[in-house]
């Protein structure tokens, strides 16, 4: 299906499309329409569905089919336009139909809301304060201990329990007179300060010896109104004996045959996954901060957009566990709109960081490396078994082409002010960023995004009504993460 299609007006926040429907090109559309019309109404003679046009237009004239010819199409050729003159919609148009649609060819005009190009400056000198990279000695124990753990052996102690020991306990938890289900058991063995149970336990236990009898209320942890009442008896205290951290305990818990190998080796470990947790939070702070320099007024259709998305993504995960929306807010007596609400903070952070580094790959010229782009298509079209030239063009025929290049450019731009940002720690000392490890972005749904299937229309649309869905879904992938 082709459009004939150009900007004739462009503002900072909104364009406006020309739009020509051929006369040769209508009359396809207007011979569809027909085959509609024909399966809803009743002519001597004929079944419904196989009325042939000539008789259907005798019946009703010959401009009969145009005004639902062109409520079905109309959708289909504005996203053509769209996609033909590269326009980043974020909203929904105001359509003008500037032709008589009784006959001959249809024009239409296509006011449409623009993502906004902001300035920006200050993201090349920016300072964040992110925790040390560096394994302190604490944190290395507590994880050698973790591992020693299991390990370990028990012991009897004759006296008061501590955090950490073992506590054989017979427990009743009661409410309103009424045992309350899965909280009485006997000789369970429960260890002190690990809160598995209620938080007011390890009070109460903490100084407690073999013997002793212990009564106290304590709080529902959903109903603030309501509260238990615990009776426990304490039985035997134990504490762990921890093993060696010789030969024989490396080779029981790891692959190594000597101790000195282990510790090398978990100290290494902890120290590459710090980095690499460090550096994620100084990407997601960096974004924020990146976000902070965009100083416009968000769009509203900006938002709308991105809590769209939002929401769709939560119908994904609901029907991965085998559940719909609607059926979701029924049981929880939730709404709709309430939903909405929730995500709106988000929703403005992220929009806000998405307008942020596209303006930063704009200013440093970074949306115009085409080298970059092109390997990753080359990427993609490896993983997809096609040629990156097949790749491109079924992105550019889906309308997603502006999409994917955008989030490259983006990626693009969070590494350069990554490579830039002065990074401190907690007492002010320098971090170098060449050792916080930065995970290659996730790869966007290529499939999805060139689905055969996947085309730019809505079943349902009148010369006066507004587009309900656009040429993209606005994936702010990287305002996902970092926000």
């Amino acid at each position: 299906m082709s459009v004939d299609s150009k900007i004739t007006t462009q503002d900072d926040d909104k364009v406006k499309l020309s739009v020509v429907i051929e006369d040769e090109e209508f009359d396809l559309e207007v011979g569809e329409a027909l085959k509609r019309i024909s399966k809803n109404i009743k002519l001597p003679g004929f079944r419904p569905g196989k009325i042939p046009r000539k008789v259907i237009e005798a019946r009703f004239g010959a401009g009969a089919g145009r005004q639902d010819a062109l409520e079905h199409s109309l959708p289909t050729y504005y996203g053509r336009a769209l996609i033909e003159n590269e326009v980043d919609a974020i909203g929904p148009p105001e359509i003008e139909i500037t032709s008589d649609i009784s006959q001959g060819p249809v024009t239409f005009e296509a006011t449409v809301p623009i993502r906004p190009k902001p300035s920006i400056s200050g993201h090349g000198s920016l300072q964040i304060e992110v925790p040390s990279p560096e394994v302190t000695e604490e944190e290395f124990q507590t994880q050698l201990d973790s591992m020693r753990k299991h390990l370990a052996t028990l012991e009897e102690a004759e006296k008061p329990a501590e955090e950490g020991d073992l506590v054989t306990i017979d427990i009743e938890g009661t409410q309103d007179g009424e045992a309350v289900s899965g909280l009485s058991a006997t000789e369970y063995l429960y260890e002190v300060g690990s809160g598995t149970v209620l938080p007011e336990l390890d009070d109460y236990l903490i100084g407690s010896s073999m013997g002793d009898h212990l009564e106290f209320e304590a709080k529902h942890p959903t109903e603030e109104e309501n509260s238990f009442s615990i009776t426990i008896e304490v039985g035997q205290v134990q504490i762990r004996i921890l093993p060696e951290v010789d030969d024989d305990f490396a080779s029981q818990v790891s692959e190594f045959k000597t101790a000195d190998e282990l510790l090398v080796d978990l100290r290494h470990r902890m120290s590459e996954t710090k980095c690499e947790q460090v550096g994620m939070l100084a990407r997601d702070l960096i974004a924020k901060a990146i976000g902070d320099l965009v100083e416009l007024e968000l769009p509203n259709e900006l938002i709308e957009s991105e809590i769209d998305r939002r929401i769709r993504d939560l119908e994904m995960r609901l029907n991965s566990q085998g559940l719909e929306l609607d059926k979701y807010l029924e049981a929880t007596g939730g709404e709709i709109e309430a939903i909405r609400d929730d995500f709106r903070e988000t929703a403005e952070v992220s929009a806000r960081i998405d307008l942020g580094l596209r303006a930063v790959a704009y200013v440093e010229y970074l949306d115009e490396e085409e080298e970059t782009f092109e390997n990753y298509l080359e990427n993609m079209a490896g993983q997809m078994q096609m040629k990156a030239e097949e790749l491109h063009d079924a992105l550019k025929q889906s309308g997603r082409l502006i999409d994917v290049r955008a989030d490259v450019a983006k990626e693009a731009a969070l590494q350069w002010v990554f490579d830039r940002v002065n990074l401190l720690d907690e007492e002010g000392n320098p971090v170098d960023s060449s050792i916080l490890e930065v995970k290659e972005p996730d790869i966007p749904d290529l499939p999805s995004k060139i689905s055969e299937n996947d085309e730019v229309s809505a079943d349902n649309m009148s010369e006066d009504d507004l587009i309900d869905d656009q040429i993209a879904d606005q994936e702010n992938n990287d305002g996902d993460d970092e926000s």
